[in-house]
Order: structure tokens, then C-alpha cells, then sequence
């Protein structure tokens, strides 16, 4: 079974990747393509929005800690809706499709349809075949992605 790689970089939009990572689930759900089609997210942060992130969240839960040790208040609600944190992160979304032999119809149908919908339309899509330059670059990148739990998070 050969495995094929398609990837899409959003920039620093993280809604349109959002957006993707829904689409691709419904896509599995609706084509029966669990063990078949993996992706992954590969968040590369400049090392200062990195920096900068980590000692903001640090001082939040120092806040919060206090406040829950005081009194049993209520926690005040945030009068703004919970929007998606915008950063300096460059996110590439690598996708692998795994189908054996014989779906060789779905596989073609999938590879034409990635790249003409929105929001994967917008992202640059590139598809890597076993043969093409950079196949293990990408190959490599996605097992390591694979290996220590970096990528797809589900969110509550």
C-alpha cells in the first residue's frame, strides 16, 4: 500500500486551518477513511511569539490559583467570545492518504477533490507521490510529528 502526501500551508491563519482539520473530519466520517487518511499540523512559532505566549498563560493560572485559594466566588464570565488566538505560527497541514490497491477510484476522486474545495484551495496544495523530490522530507517530518503527539489536538 503506497502512501501519498498532500500538504497545504496556512500561513499564520489558524481559522482557515480550523476549518480544514472540520472538513477532513466529516470526510472520514462520510467516506469510512479512519486508518486511511491521517494528517497532522505543523505549528513552526517564531521563537518570540513562542516566549511571549508562555509567560502570559504562566501569570493567568498564577491569577486564577490565587482567586480559587481566597473564597468560593463565582469565576466572573468573559463578556468577549472565546475567539481563536491568532499568532506568528506558520501552519502546514500534512495529510496521508493510505488506500490499498484496490480503491484506487476513491483515491483519485480524493486527490481531485482536496485541492478544489475551500479552505485547502487557498493553502497551496502539493501532492507527493512515492517517486517525487521531498517525498521523504515529508515522510520523515510526519512520523516525527507522529511520534511525540504534535498536530491534531482535539478541543473540548
Amino acid at each position: 500500500m503506497a502512501h501519498i502526501y498532500l500538504t497545504f500551508e496556512f500561513g499564520s491563519d489558524e481559522e482557515k486551518a480550523q476549518q480544514a482539520r472540520h472538513k477532513l473530519e466529516s470526510w472520514k466520517q462520510a467516506f469510512r477513511l479512519d486508518k486511511k487518511m491521517l494528517y497532522k499540523f505543523d505549528r513552526k512559532e517564531d521563537g518570540a511569539s513562542a516566549e511571549e505566549a508562555a509567560p502570559k498563560e504562566t501569570a493567568s493560572k498564577a491569577a486564577d490559583a490565587k482567586g480559587a485559594k481566597g473564597s468560593k466566588e463565582k469565576k466572573k464570565a468573559n463578556p468577549e467570545p472565546a475567539k481563536l488566538v491568532s499568532s506568528k505560527a506558520d501552519i502546514k497541514l500534512i495529510l496521508r492518504l493510505a488506500l490499498p490497491n484496490h480503491e484506487k477510484l476513491t483515491e483519485q476522486r480524493l486527490l481531485k477533490r482536496f485541492p478544489a474545495e475551500e479552505p485547502f484551495k487557498s493553502a497551496s496544495p502539493r501532492t507527493l507521490h512515492e517517486a517525487d523530490a521531498g517525498f521523504a522530507d515529508v515522510e520523515t517530518r510526519f512520523e516525527d510529528l507522529e511520534r511525540h503527539g504534535a498536530g491534531f489536538q482535539r478541543q473540548s
